[in-house]
């Protein structure tokens, strides 16, 4: 598969169903060092809050503890942009959509060079969750 870049993210698609994107996606993760803090599983929020229809969609809250406390260290309103989310979708053509944020731009918006090795880091990590999504 392939990995397309967008603004503020990078995506891929995966050839399998929604719920075996969100496990593979959750250990390649774990891999990496971050763990799931949060799941927002948006197809059911929006039908029990406003009985709206949306496909398959779940936002993942990312967290490498390590980086989360380097960049908590340096900066304390950096809270602001934890975790890192990740977006895993059904396409609706049987495969799975998955779209990370980019670290990088969202470090952007806080001017700290101190930040920028923390950003740097991240964007590695996960840049090879995707890489290897994309190879599965």
């Amino acid at each position: 598969m392939t990995i397309n870049e967008h603004t503020y993210g990078f995506r891929t698609t995966l050839n399998m169903p929604y719920e075996d994107a969100i496990a593979a996606v959750t250990e390649a993760l774990k891999a990496e060092g971050f763990g799931v803090l949060t799941e927002i599983d948006v197809k059911s929020t929006l039908k029990k809050k406003i009985d709206a229809d949306f496909r398959k969609y779940a936002i993942l809250g990312a967290c490498n503890p390590r980086l989360a406390h380097q960049a908590l260290s340096n900066e304390m309103e950096i809270g602001l942009l934890l975790p890192c989310n990740v977006i895993v979708y059904d396409d609706e053509a049987g495969g799975s959509i998955v779209s990370i944020i980019n670290p990088l731009v969202m470090m952007g918006v806080v001017q700290s060079d101190a930040l920028q090795h923390v950003a740097t880091e991240a964007d590695a990590r996960l840049r090879r969750v995707i890489n290897s999504l994309a190879a599965a």
